[in-house]
């Protein structure tokens, strides 16, 4: 199902990310990355269930096949409270769209906005919550949440970065996502200052921003004071505001996008649409286990007080047999791998060989209780029921658990054949700890 997705979107972000890819070799796989996010999407094989605990992820795959259908590039305006983001995002859109406060925290959550200047290139800016707001973890995840889903971030400083900056960049440099270095408040320094803490931005985040993507800017110059004089000679001090500087990284933004934006788009959506299918995979295998568990554990309890109770020698054990194919047809159906009866027969005659081989001592005591059954006409059954039971459980919980292990690798024992699928069981199991379940389960069962 969903596996298929995830291979065909992480072999599309891996081609774009070997080397910049011409104009049409990006419209092409882009357009690739869209059709497996829309199989991803209407996969039919991803249960209902599944589906609603992953409501949210599945909407941001919606999200983001909608972004390269309208050929977006989302870049979130990250960093500590009161840097200047939302000062800066107004900046570059050249009105007030974000929301800006006096107090810590004006922004609660991800407020995203087209850079209408910049509309050709599909530039949409996110202002995200600061990163240090005090009690505002919720805020933060928030943030970091939409940085992951971002395609670009620019992450705003208004000085040199304090350790807890510093984390964050390496964080957000985790998530591959191409970062840009913002110096707000620039106008604060004269030219010597502002080079020399660019220098040192560039030295502290050196492996994580290019050289070149560490840049000033002043979302909002300080108010210049102009001394006006009138004709009488009295002076008068003006505040005048000053426009904001925010060219250079307009014009990077602008750059990137016109350059790499689609590729950028879709590399992020088909690596986020492939962490979501191992989720969902991991979300299936879960519930598909809890399943095939109680399918067990049902015929664990229905073979081994059969086995423990019929009286006649060796019928039980062909009884056995019987419950056990039984028992694997219905886990063949639990993993979406119908086996017909005859099919789980021979599973389970091959699965048993090998038990045998591995354990032949342990069925040679199966064997004995059963004919100990027989020479004494039933009358040792309340003797060796509860020991026999125990075995026939046990020998269920192992043909269930390889039979399940056949079926999850797709009906396939691997590369190393069954011998070595089942020896792997075996060892995998506390053969002591399900005896003694079984065989407390059986005297309670038989005492009724």
């Amino acid at each position: 199902m969903a596996e298929g997705w995830r291979d065909r979107l992480r072999g599309l972000a891996g081609r774009f990310r070997r080397g910049a890819p011409s104009a049409a070799a990006v419209e092409a796989r882009g357009g690739a990355v869209g059709a497996s996010l829309r199989g991803l999407l209407d996969d039919p094989s991803i249960p209902a269930d599944v589906r609603t605990a992953m409501a949210s992820d599945f909407r941001r795959v919606e999200e983001m096949l909608e972004r390269i259908e309208r050929e977006e590039l989302h870049v979130a305006v990250f960093g500590r409270v009161s840097a200047g983001k939302s000062a800066l995002g107004n900046a570059l859109l050249g009105r007030d769209a974000f929301a800006m406060g006096v107090l810590h925290g004006t922004t609660t959550e991800a407020d995203a906005v087209r850079l209408d200047e910049a509309a050709h290139a599909g530039l949409v800016l996110i202002d995200t919550p600061g990163i240090n707001e005090l009690g505002g973890e919720a805020r933060e995840k928030l943030a970091y949440e939409v940085a992951e889903v971002s395609d670009l971030i620019v992450f705003v400083a208004d000085g040199d970065l304090t350790r807890e900056e510093r984390d964050a960049l390496r964080t957000l440099a985790a998530t591959s996502r191409p970062l840009l270095l913002v110096l707000n408040k620039a106008d604060r320094y004269n030219d010597d200052e502002r080079d020399g803490l660019l220098d040192r931005l560039r030295e502290h985040t050196a492996g994580l921003v290019r050289r070149e993507d560490v840049l000033a800017v002043a979302a909002r110059p300080a108010p210049r004071v102009v001394v006006d004089v009138d004709a009488h000679g009295h002076e008068t001090r003006v505040h005048e505001a000053l426009p904001a500087d925010v060219t250079a990284l307009k014009q990077r933004l602008v750059a990137i996008a016109e350059r790499e934006g689609k590729a950028l788009a879709a590399i992020h959506a088909g690596l986020f649409a492939g962490k979501l299918t191992d989720q969902v995979t991991a979300h299936i295998a879960t519930a598909r286990r809890e399943v095939a568990s109680g399918v067990i554990r049902q015929y664990c309890i229905a073979k081994s007080v059969a086995v423990a109770l019929n009286p006649v020698p060796v019928a039980d054990l062909l009884l056995a047999g019987g419950l056990d194919a039984a028992m694997v047809v219905q886990l063949s159906r639990v993993y979406g791998l119908p086996l017909t009866r005859a099919e789980s027969g021979r599973l389970v005659a091959v699965i048993s060989t090998q038990l045998a081989a591995l354990m032949g001592a342990v069925w040679g005591v199966q064997l004995v209780a059963s004919a100990l059954k027989g020479l004494s006409g039933g009358l040792s059954v309340l003797v060796t029921a509860a020991a026999q039971g125990a075995l026939g459980w046990y020998a269920t919980v192992l043909i269930g658990r390889v039979a399940e292990r056949y079926l999850v690798s797709g009906k396939s024992w691997g590369e190393h054949g069954a011998k070595r699928a089942v020896a792997e069981v075996v060892a995998s199991l506390d053969r002591d700890s399900i005896l003694r379940e079984a065989r407390e389960e059986i005297l309670k069962r038989l005492k009724r």
